[in-house]
């Protein structure tokens, strides 16, 4: 249920910057979504939908992009993708000292705009 905030504050932040611009139609925004965010993207637009009824932005396509969850091994600095087969230890040394360093996060990457209305 955590997406409806973070939907409005999709919308409350595209309206802000299309205004901004004085952009006429929003056609589509692109939002990246960190495969560890937990961040259901039916829900994101299901909730787009609705609280961006009335708004400039109502009617663009909700492009929602996965990150996939990278990560760094401690001991050898080892950065990679984690896949679910491969478990919790670094594919290069072994390691189980990891961290995150993608696949946490969600923002907006870009918005496509029509500046004169068409």
């Amino acid at each position: 249920m955590h997406e409806l905030p973070i939907t409005e504050s999709i919308v409350r932040i595209c309206c802000e910057e299309a205004e901004k611009y004085n952009v006429k139609k929003v056609n589509e925004i692109k939002i990246k979504v960190g495969e560890l965010s937990g961040l259901v993207p039916e829900c994101l637009q299901s909730y787009f939908d609705i609280v961006s009824k009335d708004t400039i932005i109502e009617g663009a396509k909700l492009n929602i992009i996965k990150i996939p969850v990278t990560m760094e091994c401690t001991e050898c600095n080892a950065k990679f993708e984690l896949l679910k087969s491969q478990g919790n230890c670094c594919e290069v040394c072994g390691s189980t000292k990891l961290k995150i360093v993608n696949g946490n996060e969600y923002y907006i990457d870009s918005m496509e705009v029509d500046e004169d209305g068409n």
